[in-house]
C-alpha cells in the first residue's frame, strides 16, 4: 500500500462543470414536460368610470346589442365598415381634430366596436374615447 504523505499544494477542488450539466438537463426536462394551459373563456369584469365634463362638439356613434350603428341619432342603414367611414366624414366635415365618441351596449359584439374604429381609422380620425355609465 502506498501512503504517501499530502503535499503542501495537493488540495480537494470541486468539478462544477458536471453539476451546471446536470442543472441543465434537469431544466430543460422541467421546461418541455410543463403543461401549458390556455383558459378557453375569461370573466372580465370591465371597470367603471366617472366623468365630469362632456364634449359637446364631440361625433357620437352607438352601437346596439344588435349590431346596428346610429351615428349622432341618426340610425345608418349599412353595416359596412367603408359605409361607416363615409358617414364619419360627413360628420366630421369642418371640424378641426374632431372627437369620436363610442356608445356601445355593454351586450354589442366586440366586431361591433372594432367595425366603428377601423371606420374611425379610414375617416383620419385620431382622438377615438369610449363612453361608460356613471356610477350613482
Amino acid at each position: 500500500m502506498n501512503f504517501r504523505q499530502p503535499q503542501p499544494g495537493d488540495e480537494p477542488e470541486i468539478n462544477l462543470i458536471p453539476l451546471i450539466d446536470v442543472l441543465l438537463v434537469i431544466l430543460i426536462f422541467l421546461a418541455a414536460t410543463t403543461s401549458f394551459t390556455r383558459l378557453s373563456q375569461l370573466k372580465v369584469d370591465l371597470p367603471q368610470a366617472q366623468a365630469n365634463a362632456v364634449d359637446t362638439g364631440a361625433i357620437h356613434i352607438a352601437v346596439s346589442q344588435e349590431g346596428l350603428y346610429a351615428l349622432d341619432g341618426q340610425l345608418l342603414s349599412s353595416h359596412d365598415t367603408d359605409a361607416i367611414a363615409q358617414a364619419l366624414l360627413a360628420a366630421a366635415q369642418g371640424k378641426k381634430d374632431p372627437v369620436l365618441v363610442i356608445n356601445a351596449d355593454a351586450q354589442s359584439t366586440h366586431e361591433s366596436v372594432v367595425r366603428v374604429m377601423e371606420a374611425a381609422r379610414l375617416a383620419h380620425i385620431r382622438r377615438v374615447n369610449f363612453a361608460t355609465r356613471s356610477i350613482p
